[in-house]
């Protein structure tokens, strides 16, 4: 009977374990309205990669382990940082109870400027083959400072984003969407 007992709670750890691993590094979330045509559409699932841009501390880290030594207090990513192009999930910054998907446009350190629908990053023209209708709104340049992050919807007319309320703080994003899981119709990984 001990035998059965054992085998009964170490099957119930690693699922628990299991569980743990798959909750910390994955999650999925649905896509509401059209913000991203024709990237995501509305009722799309993702699966979306958390561990990619998982935050660790190096101040902490520098306390437990005696050669590691910081010269920076800031927070860094374990992995990457979200890059230009991205599509990432993050707590909308007026409201972090709730999840919005965008793409990344400028990241720290960057000048965003949109002149009647054409977006510059650090006056460059921004190379956008995954926009089909353009918008003819305007924006003054925005500097991004350490730990924000300006993004925008694919569906430029269509999209809450950071042209209305500003950049994206570094904390608030949850991770990079990886795949469509449904419909079966538009399955597979995120370009």
């Amino acid at each position: 009977m001990s035998n059965m007992f054992r085998e009964f709670v170490e099957a119930i750890v690693l699922a628990l374990v299991v569980f743990v691993a798959i909750q910390t590094s994955i999650q999925n979330f649905k896509v509401e309205g059209s913000s991203m045509h024709p990237t995501l559409e509305g009722g799309h699932y993702l699966l979306v990669n958390k561990l990619v841009y998982f935050r660790v501390d190096p101040e902490r880290w520098s306390r437990i382990v005696p050669f590691w030594v910081v010269e920076d207090s800031e927070r860094a990513f374990s992995a990457n940082q979200p890059e230009r192009g991205e599509v990432v999930v993050f707590n909308f910054p007026r409201d972090r109870s709730r999840d919005f998907v965008k793409r990344v446009i400028g990241v720290p350190g960057d000048v965003v400027k949109i002149n009647e629908g054409a977006v510059s990053v650090n006056d460059r023209a921004l190379h956008e083959p995954y926009i089909t209708s353009h918008d003819k709104v305007s924006m003054d340049p925005v500097l991004l400072r350490q730990g924000e992050y300006f993004v925008l919807g694919d569906n430029r007319a269509g999209s809450n984003d950071s042209r209305n309320w500003g950049p994206v703080p570094e904390e608030n994003i949850l991770g990079q969407v990886w795949m469509v899981y449904w419909p079966p119709s538009n399955w597979g990984l995120l370009q």
